[in-house]
């Protein structure tokens, strides 16, 4: 077979690492609860959360990490939120109240998303959460609302960015001095800042809308408004590949390389020079554009406080997805493999491309002696329809993958676990399973996500 395959090895962390040796929880999980099954590592949660508030700390600047909730609908992951004092970003009334119910209080919510819905705003307000407002109208909705319950709305002000004016997310610059306007002349908004959504994940236009609306902040506090923090929201990469393997994979790959020479538009950037609270870093350290100062500079000489609202990023190497072969079939120049699952289970087909970092081969029966691979195969799912592929790519496997192997696909937990799940044909949603060590000892237990849909 073809040897001419690009790779694409995802980074694997400790806990991943762990779950991969032979004498590991993997098969046991795979018969007992007879299905795919998502693995969560609450630990390493905790570590991402930890290293975004170091970067604060390094930088000096007064800072708070909210969890987007929307990355992941695991109970684990707000309990370790609430457990940490971290906030939690929710866009729905669904994900409001599952905080709440996991431990994180009113007070540490922010809720974002456009046009929000009466309840939703009833219950944030009444809870003291705070409100990222993304047009005048919703102003007027949230305004007539605190006055009715007879309380004060905590408030950001959305900008719309200037460099992606067709984003459908924030006010431009007239609506904004309108905004103010309301604002200070009401009793019912607290306006404690600003905040945007920007789509990509370049750290430079991040440092420089950050600036101006620093400026913006000194503009409402002469008139009378609080304006003492900013939210810049997520965008804050995570690195799953090698450098020289992305490299490699863009410069060779083909559509050759996939299943009925599948073509795709695009891919997530799977490998990021700079990642996760990395990539905070470098936003605070941007001289923004006409200015004499790093960020960090700016915004201590403002007294202002940073919000950031990562999900993914939170939630690298925090979990993977296993899959079961439940069927091999030769395809001559590739094998197809069909699975217990479906690719609504890792979400990247949503966007119409593909999770490209590879899934790794874990034998049903060790010890066999095999001929050197590569095995190309791709991977299918339990469906009657003919585009259901979880991995179009031919992977070169290292060992003919066989009935009864497993496939994990790492790093799984950002977006990917449920973000698009159905279950089609009526097979069940995968559950999520947490896994951390015995207390004292290097062996791993499990148990459920309390989570239940």
């Amino acid at each position: 077979m073809t040897t001419t395959l690009p790779t694409l090895e995802a980074h694997l962390g400790e806990e991943t690492r762990a779950l991969l040796r032979p004498d590991s929880l993997l098969h046991e999980l795979s018969h007992g609860l007879d299905g795919p099954y998502h693995v969560l590592f609450p630990a390493r949660f905790d570590a991402n959360a930890a290293a975004f508030r170091k970067a604060f700390a390094e930088a000096g600047v007064e800072g708070r990490v909210y969890y987007a909730k929307k990355a992941n609908k695991a109970a684990g992951f707000a309990e370790r939120a609430a457990v940490h004092g971290l906030g939690v970003d929710v866009a729905s009334h669904g994900e409001l109240r599952e905080a709440l119910a996991h431990g994180v209080r009113g007070a540490d919510l922010v809720v974002t998303g456009p046009a929000k819905a009466e309840h939703l705003l009833k219950v944030a307000v009444l809870q003291g959460a705070l409100v990222a407002v993304d047009a005048l109208d919703e102003l007027a909705r949230l305004t007539a609302l605190a006055a009715e319950l007879g309380r004060t709305a905590r408030v950001l002000l959305r900008r719309l960015p200037p460099s992606q004016q067709h984003s459908r997310f924030g006010m431009d610059a007239a609506e904004l001095e309108t905004a103010l306007h309301r604002c200070a002349t009401t009793d019912h908004i607290d306006v404690e800042g600003f905040s945007f959504h920007l789509s990509g994940y370049d750290t430079g236009p991040r440092a420089d809308l950050t600036a101006e609306l620093i400026r913006l902040c000194r503009t409402a506090r002469a008139r009378g408004l609080r304006a003492d923090r900013i939210s810049i929201g997520g965008g804050f990469a995570v690195d799953y590949v090698t450098e020289e393997d992305w490299r490699r994979f863009g410069e060779r790959h083909r559509p050759e390389h996939y299943h009925a020479r599948k073509t795709f538009s695009g891919f997530y950037p799977y490998h990021s020079p700079v990642a996760g609270a990395d990539a905070l870093r470098a936003v605070l350290a941007t001289t923004p554009p006409g200015e004499q100062a790093p960020l960090a500079r700016l915004l201590r000489d403002a007294d202002v406080m940073l919000l950031v609202e990562p999900g993914r990023a939170l939630l690298d190497q925090a979990g993977c997805t296993v899959f079961r072969v439940q069927g091999v079939k030769d395809r001559g120049d590739h094998a197809i493999l069909t699975v217990d699952g479906t690719s609504l289970s890792l979400s990247e087909q949503w966007f119409g491309s593909e999770f490209l970092p590879e899934p790794v081969l874990v034998p049903a029966t060790g010890g066999e002696e095999v001929t050197a691979g590569p095995y190309p195969a791709c991977v299918g799912a339990a469906t009657c329809l003919d585009s259901d592929m979880l991995t179009w790519r031919k992977i070169p496997f290292p060992r003919p993958p066989r009935v009864g192997d497993l496939l994990v696909y790492p790093n799984t937990a950002g977006y990917q676990m449920d973000s698009n799940e159905s279950p089609f044909h009526e097979l069940p949603l995968p559950p999520k399973i947490v896994i951390d060590r015995t207390p004292g000892s290097s062996r791993l237990r499990w148990r459920l996500d309390r989570h239940h849909p």
